[in-house]
């Protein structure tokens, strides 16, 4: 069984761009094509810290209370016996570097294949010694670039206009924050927007009305981009192929979280555009049988009432039934049974089917899809815990067993 070979890499660069800047005669970051021109006049140091690294813990994913993609969160600690991260230690190398925000990312390379785990910002630095403070310890936080457009302070949008869809829009924010077009991965809207309302507010929040407006996702993947998927492509991700994990014949996993229960149930959806009506959707065999669950959105910036009662309707008729639900399971890298390949690629929307037999021999199958991805590393393990959802956006896919069903799935707007 061969294993993956990690990587962390600390960049003291400005800017937030993570390519390894162009490093003249240095037979990696030297050749053209490759490295990537400074982003500053300030010299450019990426430090290597694989081997001083002891432990590797990484959070990203959609929180499934708030129903939202938040921010990934990493921390790596390093062994520090010298204070080369000490920030008043004048003969460390990295003395005049070490501030905060500067770029951290973490990959695995598996059978000739990098893959990305984790690209973000730092935010702190802990320091920790053993009792005697003879052993020192470094942890660096880390934020992806959600805590950046949470930072800024935004009120006008450049180049927004009445019209626009809504992918367009989330470019123009991101255009008025000079966040690099290279990081950029941005479906066309299904959806039209407003005008810009001109309102004090953080670029995060302006991109998260887009997102609800669109009923897509806005996240940020392993590479640090962004990323929005728009609705037809957020209901169409569940028809693809779903990966297999069971306890025979697919791939092993551990420690199933299931949940019963009515937290993730809403009945009723009131959604207002700015300057609108509120358009409220019931769902009322729902209601009924579960007791309210209410969700409001307020001034989204839909150019019609009408595509705000459509937002309502979707998002109840996604939420308005619950059943035993697979929250999380846990996959071991060095277990010889797993396919490294497939586990270090899998990320939001993949599609996976897990099937459980219970103590009294009854089966559990459920199709999911991936929205959360965490990983803890240390020199002895390596595990992946994987956050499962019902697809975020339900629609009609043709010719689909699971999410085609004429009567059972419902049709998307």
């Amino acid at each position: 069984m061969s294993l993956p070979v990690l990587d962390v890499s600390l960049n003291f660069g400005s800017g937030a761009t993570f390519g390894n800047p162009f490093t003249l005669d240095d037979p990696i970051n030297g050749v053209l094509g490759t490295g990537l021109l400074s982003d500053s006049s300030t010299p450019a140091l990426v430090l290597n810290l694989t081997d001083v690294t002891r432990q590797i813990q990484i959070r990203r994913g959609r929180n499934i209370g708030r129903d939202t993609y938040e921010a990934g969160t990493c921390t790596v600690r390093i062994f520090d016996q010298n204070g080369r991260f000490n920030p008043q230690n004048p003969s460390s190398d990295i003395y005049t570097y070490l501030t905060p925000l500067r770029k951290l990312r973490i990959s695995a390379t598996h059978l000739g294949v990098t893959y990305y785990l984790f690209s973000g910002y730092t935010t702190d630095y802990i320091y920790t010694y053993d009792q005697a403070e003879n052993v020192s310890y470094v942890d660096i936080n880390a934020s992806d670039a959600f805590r950046l457009l949470a930072m800024a302070t935004i009120t006008s949008v450049t180049g927004q206009a009445n019209g626009q869809d809504t992918g367009t829009r989330i470019a123009k924010i991101l255009d008025t924050v000079d966040f690099p077009v290279s990081m950029r991965t941005l479906d066309t809207g299904n959806t039209l927007t407003q005008a810009d309302p001109a309102t004090n507010r953080t670029p995060l929040a302006a991109i998260k009305n887009a997102e609800t407006s669109e009923q897509g996702a806005f996240f940020i993947n392993p590479e640090g981009n962004t990323v929005f998927k728009n609705r037809a492509n957020t209901i169409s991700s569940a028809g693809s192929t779903p990966i297999a994990f069971n306890q025979s014949g697919g791939i092993p996993y551990k420690n199933l979280i299931f949940a019963f229960d009515d937290k993730l149930i809403v009945n009723q959806s009131t959604v207002t555009k700015i300057s609108g009506t509120p358009q409220t959707y019931t769902d009322a065999a729902s209601l009924a049988q579960y007791f309210p669950h209410v969700v409001n959105f307020s001034d989204l910036i839909v150019q019609t009432d009408a595509e705000a009662a459509n937002i309502a309707a979707i998002y109840v008729a996604t939420r308005a039934t619950t059943s035993i639900r697979i929250d999380n399971m846990t996959i071991d890298l060095y277990d010889p049974l797993v396919p490294n390949d497939t586990i270090l690629g899998l990320d939001y929307f993949d599609n996976v089917v897990i099937t459980n037999i219970q103590p009294d021999g009854s089966t559990i199958t459920k199709n999911l899809q991936i929205q959360g991805v965490n990983w803890d590393i240390n020199p002895n393990s390596f595990t992946g815990n994987f956050v499962t959802l019902e697809p975020i956006t339900d629609g009609f896919i043709i010719g689909n067993s699971t999410y085609g069903v004429i009567g059972e799935d419902i049709l998307s707007y």
